[in-house]
């Protein structure tokens, strides 16, 4: 019997051709190295960005005690594997206006495996 993770992992990534590849979430925790500066994948640890735990599935700018621009606040996205995959390609284009201060990840297998790191990471 497939796990109700495996299928949600699956599901997420037919939904993005981006995301035609498999992501590997050990691979991910490595490209989550340049985001710790900001975000940590613990719920409620905000840092100068929102905690990035549980994030799959989590409408944008809704992370609890964080300070949302008003631009993530209005911006109506709920995050699976193709909104975020284009969120971390060019984070200003997909939310301009937002506060995240990162130019994007241009590698589709970095994004792929971040994204399964984040569907597995902060989860209790």
């Amino acid at each position: 019997m497939i796990s109700r993770f495996a299928a949600l992992a699956a599901a997420m990534l037919i939904a993005s051709p981006a995301l035609a590849q498999t992501g590997d979430a050990a691979k991910g925790k490595a490209v989550f190295a340049r985001c710790m500066a900001c975000h940590a994948v613990d719920p409620g640890v905000n840092r100068l960005g929102p905690s990035l735990g549980g994030i799959v599935g989590r409408p944008s700018g809704a992370a609890p005690g964080f300070a949302y621009s008003a631009a993530m606040k209005k911006a109506s996205i709920r995050w699976d594997a193709k909104s975020l995959d284009a969120f971390l390609t060019k984070p200003s284009a997909s939310v301009p206006g937002n506060k995240m201060m990162f130019a994007g990840l241009p590698n589709p297998a970095d994004r792929a495996n971040l994204i399964a790191y984040l569907a597995s990471a902060g989860r209790k």
